[in-house]
């Protein structure tokens, strides 16, 4: 499927042109907004003081809220027929959707046309430093392909996340975003930064929800857990057989995380984390790198997302725009698990059938109901 480009101007012009914009808007003086400021929190330090329990209140309120939708499963689903062409123009009666193998009632559709939000996490680790612009560029393609009302928040992280752009449909703000990104520290929290985009999307409520993350997937805090099981090792073999890359907390984490949200993780894998370019492939680095590239798969498969692996870094921006026409033709479906089942903790397997018996539909495989 041949992802939509706009050819209005390169990205190398747009990060110019963005950054003069952005050095221009620095002669405006917002003091004026200052009396209004301190005259707004005023008055909120006295509703406060005069009614501390409507406070409490909506906290307790927002707490109800989230028990009442944990149980609600929401899926993004990819339909295409038997040439892998994507179809859009389903319904909510052309789908049928079993868990564990009961037939399950649909309580909500949207359309492939939906708006997502997501997450642009872009890895300024020092090991990104050296194709920072080619990176940056492929990022501006990417937001380039998106839908006008998509809106993206963009996430910097190298040993800390950090937040250059909230949520927005303004291109602007999200490309100067993208061209102010910097890191150089050698550490790399993934995981983290996962954990830390999800609890973002919390905020966009009932919207749809993704994280596009390009990354080695080499996360430091996993690499020294990974390198203590390998000591041992002495053939690569063992060193596969040493690590259970599945069973890690942390990815365990941002999984159920995810879940809960109905949020889709696609990671676009840096050449760097190939096995077969390691200069000298000892049985520890091995399988450092084929535990990393499995956690990566599993972050893919368990959302509904895709992993893709770049080869050269030339096809970075082909394969962002890539993303962007795969999330335009995902259709949304949610529903509630039928009978009292607790949430036991158990995998839930998730089946999607479609009544058109050409096509054939993706999502993720299922849930642990924790």
């Amino acid at each position: 499927m041949s992802p939509v480009v706009s050819a209005r101007r390169s990205p190398t012009r747009t990060l110019e042109i963005v950054r003069r914009k952005f050095q221009a808007n620095r002669r405006f003086d917002f003091h004026p907004f200052c009396a209004f400021h301190k005259l707004l929190c005023a008055v909120l330090l006295f509703a406060l003081c005069a009614n501390p329990n409507a406070i409490y209140a909506q906290g307790n309120q927002d707490d109800d809220v989230v028990r009442i939708e944990s149980n609600l499963v929401q899926l993004n689903i990819g339909v295409v027929d038997r040439k892998g062409n994507a179809v859009t123009d389903l319904s909510t009666n052309d789908f049928v959707v079993y868990e564990d193998g009961v037939r399950q009632t649909i309580s909500s559709f949207e359309p492939a046309a939906t708006p997502f939000s997501l997450v642009l996490l872009l890895d300024m680790s020092g090991s990104t430093l050296s194709f920072r612009t080619t990176l940056k560029q492929a990022a501006l393609r990417f937001i380039d392909a998106l839908s006008p009302e998509d809106r993206v928040a963009v996430i910097s992280f190298d040993a800390k996340a950090q937040t250059l752009a909230d949520f927005t449909v303004d291109r602007r703000k999200i490309a100067y975003a993208i061209d102010r990104a910097e890191g150089r520290k050698p550490t790399t929290e993934l995981y983290k930064a996962l954990r830390f985009s999800l609890d973002q999307l919390k905020r966009e409520g009932k919207r749809r929800k993704a994280i596009v993350v390009m990354t080695d997937g080499i996360d430091t805090q996993m690499r020294k857990a990974d390198t203590a099981l390998l000591a041992g090792a002495t053939t690569n073999e063992e060193a596969l057989a040493a690590i259970k890359p599945e069973a890690n907390s942390a990815l365990n984490g941002v999984l159920d995380m995810a879940d809960r949200l109905g949020a889709t993780i696609y990671p676009l894998q840096l050449p760097s984390a190939d096995v077969k370019r390691l200069p000298l492939p000892s049985p520890q680095l091995i399988g450092i790198y084929s535990s990393a590239n499995k956690r990566l798969e599993t972050l893919a498969n368990r959302t509904g997302g895709r992993l893709h692996a770049i080869n050269r870094l030339e096809d970075m921006g082909r394969l962002y725009a890539e993303v962007a026409a795969d999330m335009r033709t995902l259709y949304t479906i949610s529903y509630q698990p039928g009978g009292s089942r607790p949430r036991d903790g158990r995998w839930r397997a998730i089946k999607i059938e479609v009544k058109r018996t050409e096509l054939l539909a993706r999502t993720r495989e299922g849930y642990y109901a924790r």
